[in-house]
């Protein structure tokens, strides 16, 4: 690949900046100034570096989010803050959530650029299992649960599939009883739209679990960072 195009592919400037970083003596290959733009690099084999720092290249990025509430699930700039601007510094094209929580929801979402692997998961036919902690207004009956598991009407042309529940022994900070909530489809404001099948209310909902992506314990709201190779494959080896 050319050096001029893989430094723009990975935003270190546009063609005519990138032109002006080789020609100041700011990009090396194994240790050799590059002096011509049209250079060709492997970028398997050989160490870049532009400014005196090595750059890798990697065709596709994965971060694991801990979305915040407040926070919008969208790739279009706006007046509220979304979850690609929490990424900015990442400085990566193409970057956009696999599926959407809602602005008041939290907790697990994956960022990438990785088309293919963002549409098996959400794709309809992969049913992939959705885990979520979810506080209620009304601690759920045996009857409730029975729905649910069932699978509920909550107003599209079919039932909801069987979900499971979970009911924790924990309540809230405010007494509210706790479900974790797994269900395997991605429909609008569908876990909120189930509790309601059932004459209950969400009060506060989070993501723990996607696949087998766990949210990580340690990432706080707003904090990311990159899915580890084993993360990665079990993702990739569902599909």
């Amino acid at each position: 690949m050319r050096i001029d195009k893989l430094l723009c592919d990975m935003n270190y400037g546009t063609r005519k900046q990138v032109k002006e970083h080789i020609k100041n003596g700011l990009v090396h290959v194994n240790g050799v100034a590059v002096v011509k733009p049209e250079f060709h690099v492997d970028v398997d084999k050989d160490e870049i570096k532009i400014g005196g720092k090595v750059i890798s290249f990697a065709k596709n990025h994965y971060y694991m989010l801990n979305k915040p509430q407040g926070v919008i699930s969208s790739t279009e700039k706006g007046p509220t803050e979304t979850v690609i601007d929490i990424l900015a510094d990442e400085n990566v094209k193409g970057l956009a959530p696999v599926g959407r929580l809602d602005k008041d929801t939290e907790g697990l979402l994956l960022i990438t650029d990785d088309g293919k692997l963002a549409h098996n998961l959400l794709s309809p036919k992969k049913h992939v299992d959705k885990t979520y902690e979810v506080h209620l207004s009304n601690k759920l009956s045996e009857a409730d649960i029975e729905q649910l598991e069932k699978g509920v009407d909550i107003g599209d042309e079919k039932m909801t599939l069987p979900a499971k529940v979970e009911v924790m022994d924990m309540a809230d900070d405010e007494g509210r009883p706790v479900i974790h909530l797994t269900i395997h489809e991605g429909r609008f404001h569908q876990v909120k739209r189930m509790l309601e099948a059932v004459g209950n209310e969400v009060l506060f909902l989070k993501r723990l679990s996607m696949g087998s992506l766990v949210l990580d314990e340690n990432l706080e709201p707003g904090e990311y960072r990159e899915l580890t190779a084993e993360e990665l494959s079990a993702l990739q080896n569902k599909q």
